[in-house]
């Protein structure tokens, strides 16, 4: 087990993740850190840690420090940019970086860890906020083999199941965009569908029973189509998280010389999702674009 673990970003996961760790499996939480500095003293109260002002404190007090930050600018900003940054007498340590980021910037952090001795891993997550607290995430972890062999136990605390993706830094980052593009493009689709039968006058429990039992299924049919119906959106992945996660993937392929016309057109419905005050409406809530009479945008 680790001496000491450090989180930066206490946000709705990073901070369901802090208290499985400490409350759950007995782990020394040394230190939080988040721009929501109200956030950082609640949580640090709640563990008994201590809420740091400075990044560069973060790093002096933990052996290991967790981030789940927000985007690439913010990434950037907590190891690359200014005097005070994660790198600082970063020398033997261990960062282990959750957030759906692009793979470059998890090169970038990979490579200026390296130079100031420290080392790193992707753990990207593929799982809620309900996950995050009960030590269930499904982690797709990548980087560094020996920092990985050393915090295989912590990572399997936090985890129901986990996988090491070969290829260094960044491979964990590709196939979470790929998750995270498949998983959009899915929930677009089923918003479309129910939308449609809405307006054709079909019964939406029979149509997602008919969904379900034939090609039309999907593991998004079994978490979202009730909350469509109901227009239940409370959430647990946002519609701009998912906006900013389909733009990685989309920025993936232009670099590949690929085309993703379909992940283009969930780009667009969550960006306009964005555009117009709901991006902060769960992923379900592209419904609200799609079936009748609810949404501006639609067509009755």
């Amino acid at each position: 087990m680790s001496n000491s673990i450090g989180f930066v970003g206490v946000g709705r996961m990073g901070a369901n993740m802090a208290r499985h760790l400490k409350l759950d499996c007995n782990y020394a939480i040394s230190a939080v850190y988040d721009i929501n500095q109200k956030a950082a003293e609640e949580l640090a109260s709640e563990l008994g840690s201590k809420a740091c002002q400075k990044l560069a404190e973060v790093t002096s007090l933990s052996d290991v420090i967790v981030t789940v930050v927000t985007d690439d600018a913010a990434m950037r900003a907590i190891y690359l940019e200014g005097e005070d940054t994660l790198l600082q007498g970063a020398n033997g340590k261990t960062f282990i970086n959750c957030a759906t980021l692009s793979p470059g910037i998890h090169r970038e952090v990979a490579a200026a860890s390296s130079e100031a001795g420290a080392k790193t891993l992707e753990a990207c997550m593929a799982s809620s906020i309900s996950h995050a607290r009960e030590g269930n995430l499904y982690l797709m972890v990548s980087g560094d083999s020996e920092a990985f062999e050393s915090n295989q136990q912590l990572l399997e605390d936090l985890s129901i199941k986990l996988r090491f993706i070969e290829g260094g830094p960044g491979k964990a980052a590709e196939v979470k965009a790929l998750v995270n593009m498949v998983m959009n493009i899915n929930t677009a689709g089923l918003a479309e569908g129910l939308g449609l039968a809405k307006a054709l006058g079909h019964d939406l429990e029979m149509v997602c029973e008919v969904f379900s039992q034939t090609g039309a299924n999907s593991r998004v049919l079994e978490t979202d189509a009730e909350d469509m119906i109901a227009r239940d959106h409370e959430c647990w992945f946002s519609a701009s998280h998912a906006a900013k996660d389909s733009g990685i993937a989309k920025t993936i392929a232009e670099e590949n010389g690929l085309r993703l016309p379909a992940n283009d057109a969930t780009k667009a419905q969550y960006d306009l999702m964005t555009e117009s005050g709901l991006g902060e409406l769960d992923k379900s809530g592209v419904a609200e674009l799609t079936f009748p009479g609810r949404h501006e945008f639609t067509n009755t």
